[in-house]
Protein backbone atom coordinates (compact mmCIF):
# COMPACT_ATOMS: atom_id res chain seq x y z
CA UNK A 1 0.00 0.00 0.00
CA UNK A 2 1.22 3.29 -0.65
CA UNK A 3 1.85 5.53 2.57
CA UNK A 4 1.74 9.22 1.66
CA UNK A 5 1.98 11.38 -0.95
CA UNK A 6 5.01 12.35 -1.57
CA UNK A 7 4.73 16.70 -2.28
CA UNK A 8 1.63 18.40 -1.42
CA UNK A 9 1.25 21.65 -2.26
CA UNK A 10 -0.68 23.61 -0.28
CA UNK A 11 -3.68 25.56 -2.13
CA UNK A 12 -4.25 28.66 -2.31
CA UNK A 13 -4.19 30.84 0.71
CA UNK A 14 -7.62 30.96 2.30
CA UNK A 15 -9.59 28.12 0.28
CA UNK A 16 -10.09 26.22 3.51
CA UNK A 17 -12.09 28.70 4.90
CA UNK A 18 -13.74 29.56 1.60
CA UNK A 19 -14.90 26.08 1.45
CA UNK A 20 -16.68 26.11 4.45
CA UNK A 21 -18.38 29.64 4.06
CA UNK A 22 -19.66 28.11 0.73
CA UNK A 23 -21.16 24.63 2.33
CA UNK A 24 -22.78 27.12 5.07
CA UNK A 25 -24.54 28.77 2.64
CA UNK A 26 -25.30 26.36 0.09
CA UNK A 27 -25.73 23.05 2.40
CA UNK A 28 -28.38 21.91 4.62
CA UNK A 29 -28.03 23.39 8.58
CA UNK A 30 -28.90 20.15 9.58
CA UNK A 31 -25.49 18.51 8.17
CA UNK A 32 -22.99 17.86 11.06
CA UNK A 33 -19.50 18.17 10.94
CA UNK A 34 -16.46 17.84 13.31
CA UNK A 35 -14.93 20.43 14.84
CA UNK A 36 -14.66 23.57 16.06
CA UNK A 37 -13.79 25.04 12.95
CA UNK A 38 -14.54 22.45 9.83
CA UNK A 39 -12.05 20.48 8.72
CA UNK A 40 -11.98 20.40 4.82
CA UNK A 41 -9.68 17.86 2.77
CA UNK A 42 -8.65 17.95 -0.54
CA UNK A 43 -7.16 14.87 -0.82
CA UNK A 44 -5.85 11.09 0.55
CA UNK A 45 -3.48 8.21 0.28
CA UNK A 46 -3.55 4.68 1.94
CA UNK A 47 -4.03 5.98 5.78
CA UNK A 48 -3.23 9.78 5.22
CA UNK A 49 -5.67 12.48 4.41
CA UNK A 50 -4.16 15.90 3.56
CA UNK A 51 -6.25 19.23 4.17
CA UNK A 52 -5.99 22.42 1.58
CA UNK A 53 -3.02 23.66 3.72
CA UNK A 54 -1.04 19.82 2.92
CA UNK A 55 -0.73 19.06 6.52
CA UNK A 56 -1.10 14.95 6.87
CA UNK A 57 -3.63 13.37 9.11
CA UNK A 58 -3.66 9.69 10.42
CA UNK A 59 -6.95 8.44 9.70
CA UNK A 60 -8.86 6.26 12.49
CA UNK A 61 -12.17 6.56 11.37
CA UNK A 62 -11.80 5.79 7.84
CA UNK A 63 -14.83 7.80 6.62
CA UNK A 64 -16.97 5.94 8.99
CA UNK A 65 -15.46 2.88 8.76
CA UNK A 66 -16.09 3.60 4.96
CA UNK A 67 -12.59 3.45 3.32
CA UNK A 68 -11.53 -0.55 3.89
CA UNK A 69 -8.09 -0.66 2.35
CA UNK A 70 -7.17 2.80 2.57
CA UNK A 71 -7.59 6.02 0.58
CA UNK A 72 -6.82 6.00 -3.09
CA UNK A 73 -5.85 2.04 -2.83
CA UNK A 74 -4.07 1.63 -6.64
CA UNK A 75 -5.79 -1.81 -7.35
CA UNK A 76 -9.66 -0.48 -6.54
CA UNK A 77 -8.89 2.97 -8.30
CA UNK A 78 -7.36 0.97 -11.48
CA UNK A 79 -10.69 -0.86 -11.55
CA UNK A 80 -13.11 2.45 -11.15
CA UNK A 81 -10.73 4.37 -13.88
CA UNK A 82 -11.14 0.82 -16.07
CA UNK A 83 -14.53 0.68 -15.52
CA UNK A 84 -15.32 4.62 -15.88
CA UNK A 85 -14.00 3.86 -19.60
CA UNK A 86 -15.93 1.27 -20.38
CA UNK A 87 -19.96 1.28 -18.96
CA UNK A 88 -20.73 3.94 -16.58
CA UNK A 89 -24.41 3.20 -16.03
CA UNK A 90 -27.37 1.01 -17.15
CA UNK A 91 -29.84 0.60 -14.39
CA UNK A 92 -30.91 -2.98 -13.05
CA UNK A 93 -33.02 -3.30 -16.62
CA UNK A 94 -29.51 -4.84 -18.09
CA UNK A 95 -27.62 -7.13 -16.68
CA UNK A 96 -23.78 -6.47 -16.59
CA UNK A 97 -20.20 -8.12 -16.01
CA UNK A 98 -19.73 -6.46 -12.56
CA UNK A 99 -23.28 -6.75 -11.19
CA UNK A 100 -23.35 -10.10 -11.44
CA UNK A 101 -19.50 -11.02 -10.71
CA UNK A 102 -20.11 -9.03 -7.78
CA UNK A 103 -23.86 -11.11 -6.27
CA UNK A 104 -21.70 -14.14 -7.34
CA UNK A 105 -18.85 -13.37 -5.18
CA UNK A 106 -21.08 -12.00 -2.22
CA UNK A 107 -22.45 -15.54 -1.98
CA UNK A 108 -19.55 -17.88 -1.86
CA UNK A 109 -18.24 -15.15 1.05
CA UNK A 110 -21.92 -14.78 2.96
CA UNK A 111 -23.27 -17.28 5.71
CA UNK A 112 -24.87 -20.96 4.37
CA UNK A 113 -28.03 -20.73 2.26
CA UNK A 114 -27.29 -16.70 1.71
CA UNK A 115 -27.22 -16.23 -2.12
CA UNK A 116 -29.44 -13.59 -4.03
CA UNK A 117 -28.73 -9.97 -3.41
CA UNK A 118 -30.25 -6.95 -4.03
CA UNK A 119 -28.14 -3.84 -4.71
CA UNK A 120 -28.93 -0.09 -3.74
CA UNK A 121 -26.78 2.65 -3.17
CA UNK A 122 -27.04 2.81 0.75
CA UNK A 123 -26.85 1.22 4.22
CA UNK A 124 -30.52 2.79 4.33
CA UNK A 125 -32.04 1.79 1.32
CA UNK A 126 -30.30 -2.00 2.48
CA UNK A 127 -31.82 -1.81 5.75
CA UNK A 128 -35.17 -0.81 4.48
CA UNK A 129 -35.50 -2.93 1.27
CA UNK A 130 -34.59 -6.00 4.22
CA UNK A 131 -37.84 -4.79 6.49
CA UNK A 132 -39.80 -4.42 3.28
CA UNK A 133 -38.94 -8.20 2.36
CA UNK A 134 -39.57 -9.17 5.91
CA UNK A 135 -42.76 -8.30 6.01
CA UNK A 136 -43.72 -9.53 2.52
CA UNK A 137 -42.49 -12.89 3.98
CA UNK A 138 -43.88 -13.21 6.70
CA UNK A 139 -47.24 -11.43 6.51
CA UNK A 140 -46.50 -9.66 9.93
CA UNK A 141 -45.30 -5.81 10.21
CA UNK A 142 -43.96 -5.64 13.22
CA UNK A 143 -40.47 -5.08 13.37
CA UNK A 144 -37.99 -5.71 16.28
CA UNK A 145 -35.24 -2.98 16.74
CA UNK A 146 -32.72 -2.07 19.48
CA UNK A 147 -32.19 1.12 21.50
CA UNK A 148 -28.89 2.88 20.54
CA UNK A 149 -28.90 1.55 17.20
CA UNK A 150 -28.63 3.46 13.68
CA UNK A 151 -29.98 2.77 10.42
CA UNK A 152 -29.73 5.90 8.92
CA UNK A 153 -31.90 8.70 7.71
CA UNK A 154 -35.06 7.75 5.12
CA UNK A 155 -38.48 6.88 7.15
CA UNK A 156 -38.39 3.70 8.08
CA UNK A 157 -34.58 3.74 8.93
CA UNK A 158 -35.04 6.93 11.06
CA UNK A 159 -37.67 5.30 12.91
CA UNK A 160 -35.49 2.22 13.63
CA UNK A 161 -33.12 4.33 15.16
CA UNK A 162 -33.19 5.01 18.67
CA UNK A 163 -31.48 8.02 19.46
CA UNK A 164 -33.21 10.77 20.23
CA UNK A 165 -30.81 13.45 17.87
CA UNK A 166 -31.00 11.93 15.07
CA UNK A 167 -34.92 11.44 15.32
CA UNK A 168 -36.64 14.30 13.93
CA UNK A 169 -39.93 12.78 13.46
CA UNK A 170 -42.02 9.38 14.81
CA UNK A 171 -42.86 7.98 11.24
CA UNK A 172 -43.60 4.52 10.57
CA UNK A 173 -45.73 2.08 12.73
CA UNK A 174 -44.73 -1.23 13.74
CA UNK A 175 -41.53 -1.01 15.00
CA UNK A 176 -40.19 -1.75 18.72
CA UNK A 177 -37.49 -0.89 20.53
CA UNK A 178 -36.08 -3.90 22.61
CA UNK A 179 -33.54 -2.99 25.69
CA UNK A 180 -29.71 -2.28 23.69
CA UNK A 181 -26.94 -5.20 25.15
CA UNK A 182 -25.43 -2.05 26.58
CA UNK A 183 -23.34 -4.16 29.34
CA UNK A 184 -21.10 -1.13 30.76
CA UNK A 185 -24.45 0.73 31.43
CA UNK A 186 -26.75 -2.69 31.70
CA UNK A 187 -30.45 -0.98 31.20
CA UNK A 188 -31.36 -3.49 34.26
CA UNK A 189 -28.91 -2.64 36.22
CA UNK A 190 -26.95 -6.21 36.26
CA UNK A 191 -23.70 -7.41 36.07
CA UNK A 192 -22.69 -9.13 32.92
CA UNK A 193 -21.40 -11.88 34.67
CA UNK A 194 -24.45 -13.12 36.18
CA UNK A 195 -27.23 -11.33 34.07
CA UNK A 196 -28.00 -14.57 31.47
CA UNK A 197 -27.95 -12.29 29.29
CA UNK A 198 -31.40 -10.41 30.35
CA UNK A 199 -32.03 -7.90 28.25
CA UNK A 200 -31.58 -10.54 25.33
CA UNK A 201 -34.63 -12.85 27.22
CA UNK A 202 -36.84 -9.73 27.79
CA UNK A 203 -36.89 -9.50 24.00
CA UNK A 204 -40.01 -11.78 24.15
CA UNK A 205 -41.77 -9.85 27.17
CA UNK A 206 -41.52 -7.44 24.57
CA UNK A 207 -43.19 -9.38 21.97
CA UNK A 208 -46.26 -10.44 24.29
CA UNK A 209 -46.84 -7.29 25.51
CA UNK A 210 -46.74 -4.43 22.80
CA UNK A 211 -47.46 -6.41 19.17
CA UNK A 212 -50.07 -9.30 18.24
CA UNK A 213 -47.19 -12.07 18.74
CA UNK A 214 -46.29 -12.06 15.43
CA UNK A 215 -42.99 -10.36 14.26
CA UNK A 216 -42.01 -9.88 11.07
CA UNK A 217 -38.11 -9.12 12.19
CA UNK A 218 -35.50 -8.25 14.22
CA UNK A 219 -32.83 -5.93 13.39
CA UNK A 220 -29.61 -5.64 14.67
CA UNK A 221 -25.95 -4.59 14.80
CA UNK A 222 -23.82 -6.89 15.37
CA UNK A 223 -21.59 -4.29 16.96
CA UNK A 224 -23.91 -1.00 17.69
CA UNK A 225 -22.15 1.72 15.57
CA UNK A 226 -23.39 5.19 15.72
CA UNK A 227 -24.32 4.25 19.33
CA UNK A 228 -20.98 4.12 20.35
CA UNK A 229 -19.62 0.22 19.80
CA UNK A 230 -21.93 -1.34 22.07
CA UNK A 231 -20.68 -4.96 21.84
CA UNK A 232 -23.16 -7.83 23.05
CA UNK A 233 -22.16 -10.62 25.21
CA UNK A 234 -21.16 -13.69 23.37
CA UNK A 235 -24.32 -15.63 24.35
CA UNK A 236 -26.70 -12.44 23.14
CA UNK A 237 -27.69 -13.07 19.68
CA UNK A 238 -28.09 -16.94 19.72
CA UNK A 239 -30.74 -16.13 22.76
CA UNK A 240 -32.50 -12.89 20.96
CA UNK A 241 -32.70 -14.53 17.64
CA UNK A 242 -34.16 -17.85 19.00
CA UNK A 243 -37.11 -16.05 20.51
CA UNK A 244 -37.78 -13.84 17.76
CA UNK A 245 -37.83 -16.77 15.60
CA UNK A 246 -40.26 -18.70 17.72
CA UNK A 247 -42.92 -15.88 16.92
CA UNK A 248 -42.66 -16.07 13.55
CA UNK A 249 -40.01 -13.43 13.00
CA UNK A 250 -36.97 -13.21 10.89
CA UNK A 251 -33.46 -12.50 11.34
CA UNK A 252 -31.74 -9.40 9.76
CA UNK A 253 -28.25 -8.69 10.38
CA UNK A 254 -27.05 -5.41 9.96
CA UNK A 255 -23.97 -5.76 8.63
CA UNK A 256 -23.43 -1.69 7.35
CA UNK A 257 -20.14 -0.87 9.68
CA UNK A 258 -19.40 -4.44 11.03
CA UNK A 259 -19.14 -6.26 7.66
CA UNK A 260 -16.06 -6.87 4.91
CA UNK A 261 -13.67 -8.22 7.70
CA UNK A 262 -13.96 -5.43 9.83
CA UNK A 263 -14.50 -7.18 13.47
CA UNK A 264 -11.18 -9.34 12.22
CA UNK A 265 -10.68 -12.90 10.93
CA UNK A 266 -14.21 -13.24 9.82
CA UNK A 267 -15.81 -11.44 7.13
CA UNK A 268 -19.35 -10.51 8.73
CA UNK A 269 -19.60 -9.49 12.63
CA UNK A 270 -22.65 -12.31 12.98
CA UNK A 271 -20.00 -14.58 12.83
CA UNK A 272 -18.01 -13.68 16.00
CA UNK A 273 -21.66 -14.87 17.51
CA UNK A 274 -22.08 -18.16 15.93
CA UNK A 275 -25.36 -17.28 14.37
CA UNK A 276 -26.78 -17.19 10.64
CA UNK A 277 -29.09 -14.31 9.65
CA UNK A 278 -31.95 -14.99 7.49
CA UNK A 279 -31.13 -11.51 5.68
CA UNK A 280 -28.07 -9.56 5.80
CA UNK A 281 -27.85 -5.71 4.59
CA UNK A 282 -24.29 -4.25 4.03
CA UNK A 283 -22.89 -1.25 2.84
CA UNK A 284 -19.75 1.49 4.00
CA UNK A 285 -16.51 -0.99 3.45
CA UNK A 286 -17.49 -3.20 0.14
CA UNK A 287 -16.46 -0.58 -2.16
CA UNK A 288 -13.56 1.64 -0.33
CA UNK A 289 -15.98 4.05 -0.66
CA UNK A 290 -17.86 4.28 -3.64
CA UNK A 291 -21.95 4.20 -2.70
CA UNK A 292 -23.10 0.85 -2.44
CA UNK A 293 -25.59 -0.84 -0.51
CA UNK A 294 -26.49 -4.56 -0.38
CA UNK A 295 -29.15 -6.75 0.90
CA UNK A 296 -29.05 -10.57 0.76
CA UNK A 297 -30.80 -13.68 1.75
CA UNK A 298 -31.93 -16.95 1.04
CA UNK A 299 -33.23 -17.97 -2.57
CA UNK A 300 -36.53 -18.92 -0.76
CA UNK A 301 -36.81 -15.78 1.33
CA UNK A 302 -36.22 -13.74 -2.11
CA UNK A 303 -39.11 -15.37 -3.67
CA UNK A 304 -41.41 -13.49 -1.86
CA UNK A 305 -41.05 -10.41 -3.27
CA UNK A 306 -44.01 -10.51 -5.68
CA UNK A 307 -43.82 -6.93 -6.96
CA UNK A 308 -41.94 -5.36 -9.62
CA UNK A 309 -38.88 -3.41 -8.64
CA UNK A 310 -35.51 -1.97 -10.08
CA UNK A 311 -32.91 0.14 -8.73
CA UNK A 312 -31.91 3.07 -10.73
CA UNK A 313 -28.31 3.11 -9.16
CA UNK A 314 -28.31 0.17 -7.10
CA UNK A 315 -25.34 -2.22 -9.12
CA UNK A 316 -24.03 0.76 -11.04
CA UNK A 317 -21.27 -1.01 -12.91
CA UNK A 318 -18.53 1.16 -11.56
CA UNK A 319 -19.37 0.96 -7.96
CA UNK A 320 -19.85 -2.61 -8.35
CA UNK A 321 -16.22 -3.02 -9.79
CA UNK A 322 -14.97 -1.03 -7.13
CA UNK A 323 -16.26 -3.57 -4.44
CA UNK A 324 -15.12 -6.79 -6.35
CA UNK A 325 -11.07 -4.60 -5.96
CA UNK A 326 -12.18 -3.90 -2.57
CA UNK A 327 -12.77 -7.88 -1.72
CA UNK A 328 -9.68 -9.03 -4.12
CA UNK A 329 -7.16 -6.62 -1.93
CA UNK A 330 -8.37 -7.94 1.23
CA UNK A 331 -8.28 -11.61 0.42
CA UNK A 332 -4.82 -11.07 -1.25
CA UNK A 333 -3.34 -9.06 1.11
CA UNK A 334 -4.81 -11.53 4.44
CA UNK A 335 -6.70 -8.49 5.76
CA UNK A 336 -8.88 -10.18 7.79
CA UNK A 337 -5.96 -11.90 9.91
CA UNK A 338 -4.47 -8.28 9.50
CA UNK A 339 -7.41 -6.48 11.11
CA UNK A 340 -7.11 -9.46 14.46
CA UNK A 341 -3.56 -9.01 14.65
CA UNK A 342 -3.73 -5.48 14.57
CA UNK A 343 -6.77 -5.31 16.12
CA UNK A 344 -5.34 -6.84 19.30
CA UNK A 345 -2.37 -4.61 19.30
CA UNK A 346 -4.47 -1.45 18.96
CA UNK A 347 -7.26 -3.09 21.78
CA UNK A 348 -3.80 -3.61 24.05
CA UNK A 349 -3.08 -0.40 23.83
CA UNK A 350 -6.37 1.26 24.57
CA UNK A 351 -6.64 -0.91 27.29
CA UNK A 352 -3.12 0.13 28.92
CA UNK A 353 -4.46 3.44 28.37
CA UNK A 354 -7.29 3.19 30.26
CA UNK A 355 -5.34 1.81 33.16
CA UNK A 356 -3.39 5.45 33.42
CA UNK A 357 -5.90 8.00 32.24
CA UNK A 358 -9.14 8.51 34.47
CA UNK A 359 -11.16 9.96 31.76
CA UNK A 360 -11.41 6.19 29.85
CA UNK A 361 -14.43 4.44 31.35
CA UNK A 362 -14.64 1.50 28.98
CA UNK A 363 -12.74 -0.18 25.98
CA UNK A 364 -14.74 -2.35 23.67
CA UNK A 365 -15.58 -3.48 20.32
CA UNK A 366 -13.92 -6.67 17.87
CA UNK A 367 -10.75 -6.31 15.64
CA UNK A 368 -10.79 -3.00 14.32
CA UNK A 369 -13.42 -1.61 15.52
CA UNK A 370 -12.50 -0.34 19.27
CA UNK A 371 -14.69 2.11 21.14
CA UNK A 372 -13.40 4.07 24.13
CA UNK A 373 -16.02 5.11 26.39
CA UNK A 374 -15.16 8.89 28.27
CA UNK A 375 -16.53 9.25 32.06
CA UNK A 376 -15.71 12.40 34.14
CA UNK A 377 -16.07 9.63 37.11
CA UNK A 378 -15.62 5.98 36.92
CA UNK A 379 -17.73 5.42 39.87
CA UNK A 380 -20.51 6.60 38.62
CA UNK A 381 -19.95 6.43 35.04
CA UNK A 382 -21.16 10.68 34.37
CA UNK A 383 -20.74 10.81 30.68
CA UNK A 384 -17.67 12.87 29.58
CA UNK A 385 -19.47 14.77 26.58
CA UNK A 386 -17.86 18.06 26.69
CA UNK A 387 -14.15 16.28 27.12
CA UNK A 388 -15.03 13.85 24.00
CA UNK A 389 -15.68 16.99 21.88
CA UNK A 390 -12.27 18.42 23.43
CA UNK A 391 -10.41 15.13 22.92
CA UNK A 392 -11.02 14.93 18.87
CA UNK A 393 -9.35 18.42 18.88
CA UNK A 394 -6.68 17.76 20.56
CA UNK A 395 -6.10 14.35 18.24
CA UNK A 396 -6.44 16.51 14.89
CA UNK A 397 -4.32 19.00 16.36
CA UNK A 398 -1.91 16.25 16.68
CA UNK A 399 -2.39 15.02 13.04
CA UNK A 400 -5.15 12.12 13.74
CA UNK A 401 -8.60 11.98 13.01
CA UNK A 402 -10.95 9.95 15.42
CA UNK A 403 -14.61 9.73 15.19
CA UNK A 404 -17.07 10.02 17.61
CA UNK A 405 -20.49 8.63 18.81
CA UNK A 406 -22.78 7.19 21.73
CA UNK A 407 -26.44 8.51 22.76
CA UNK A 408 -24.29 10.91 24.98
CA UNK A 409 -21.60 12.02 22.87
CA UNK A 410 -18.66 10.31 24.72
CA UNK A 411 -17.57 7.80 22.50
CA UNK A 412 -14.53 7.48 20.67
CA UNK A 413 -14.74 5.25 17.30
CA UNK A 414 -11.62 3.54 16.17
CA UNK A 415 -11.69 1.92 12.62
CA UNK A 416 -8.80 2.73 10.57
CA UNK A 417 -8.16 1.12 7.57
CA UNK A 418 -8.09 -2.90 7.28
CA UNK A 419 -4.33 -2.61 6.29
CA UNK A 420 -2.87 -0.20 8.71
CA UNK A 421 0.46 -1.12 10.07
CA UNK A 422 2.02 -1.48 13.57
CA UNK A 423 3.74 1.64 13.21
CA UNK A 424 0.38 3.80 12.46
CA UNK A 425 -1.61 1.57 15.52
CA UNK A 426 1.65 2.76 17.75
CA UNK A 427 1.61 6.41 16.85
CA UNK A 428 -2.36 6.66 16.99
CA UNK A 429 -2.04 5.01 20.83
CA UNK A 430 0.83 7.73 21.56
CA UNK A 431 -1.14 10.63 20.40
CA UNK A 432 -4.29 9.38 21.97
CA UNK A 433 -2.68 9.89 25.26
CA UNK A 434 -1.23 12.50 24.75
CA UNK A 435 -4.72 14.38 23.75
CA UNK A 436 -6.04 12.40 26.97
CA UNK A 437 -3.38 14.21 29.25
CA UNK A 438 -4.37 17.22 27.89
CA UNK A 439 -7.92 17.24 28.18
CA UNK A 440 -7.77 16.08 31.82
CA UNK A 441 -5.04 18.66 32.24
CA UNK A 442 -7.28 21.53 31.07
CA UNK A 443 -10.65 20.38 33.05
Amino acid sequence: MVNRIEAVAPAEAGEAARLNARHDRYLWDAVIRYYETPLPLARGRGQYLYDYDGREYLDFFGGILTVSVGHCHPTVTKAIQEQAETLVHTSTLYPTAPIVDLAEKIASLTPRGLTKTFFTNSGTEADETAVMLARAATGSQAVIALRHSYSDRSMMATTLTAHAPWRSQEWVPGVKHALAPYCYRCPLGLEPSSCGAACARDIEELIRTTTSGNVAAFIAEPIMGVGGFITPPPEYFEIAVEIVRRYGGLFIADEVQTGWGRTGGKWWGIEQYGVVPDIMTMAKGVANGMPMGVTTTTPELASTWKGLTISTFGGNPVSCRAASATIQVIEEEGLLENATTMGARLRAGLEAIQERQPLVGDVRGMGLMQGVELVTDRATKEPAAAATTRLIEEAKRRGVLIGKGGLYGNVLRIAPCLNIGAADVDAFLGILDESLTAVAGAS
